[in-house]
Order: C-alpha cells, then sequence, then structure tokens
C-alpha cells in the first residue's frame, strides 16, 4: 500500500492511500493476519480442534459460528453445520 499527499482532486494536501500494492509479501501478510484473527475468534468460541479448518475456509460465518456455540451446540455438530 502507498501513501501519497496530493493536493490534486482533494485540494486540503491531505495524504491519499493507493490500495494497490505490488509487494506479494504484504498481501500474504494481511491474509495471515486474518487467518490469525480468524483462528483465535474460533478458539475463544471452543472450536479447539476444529479451529483451524474452520479459520482457513472464507466462506465459514464467523457470526454463526460464535452463536453456534453460545447456544450449546458441540463443536464437531457446529463445524459440519458451518462447512
Amino acid at each position: 500500500m502507498n501513501v501519497t499527499t496530493s493536493s490534486e482532486g482533494q485540494g486540503n494536501g491531505m495524504a491519499s492511500i493507493d490500495t494497490t500494492t505490488n509487494d506479494p509479501e504484504a498481501v500474504r501478510s494481511e491474509d495471515d493476519r486474518v487467518l490469525s484473527w480468524r483462528h483465535a475468534t474460533l478458539l475463544a468460541a471452543g472450536y479447539e480442534r476444529y479451529a483451524f479448518e474452520l479459520a482457513l475456509s472464507s466462506e465459514v460465518d464467523l457470526h454463526l459460528a460464535v452463536r453456534l456455540r453460545e447456544r450449546g451446540c458441540p463443536p464437531a455438530t457446529a463445524t459440519r453445520i458451518l462447512l
């Protein structure tokens, strides 16, 4: 990600953010942070054995995963529902 300052089109000299990047390390690092956050959320919800598998699937709805556990759904059953 590049940060540049320009008064063109903004008129105020504020910094603008260019969200394109040619740095694959920056993208991978962001992916790693998201995976880590998803994994931690699932661990906290009680998916110890299944947390990593669920975290890897971007199709798994974390809010639903947490709600299932809060309502007493066993981790194995919830995992089958989520996947």
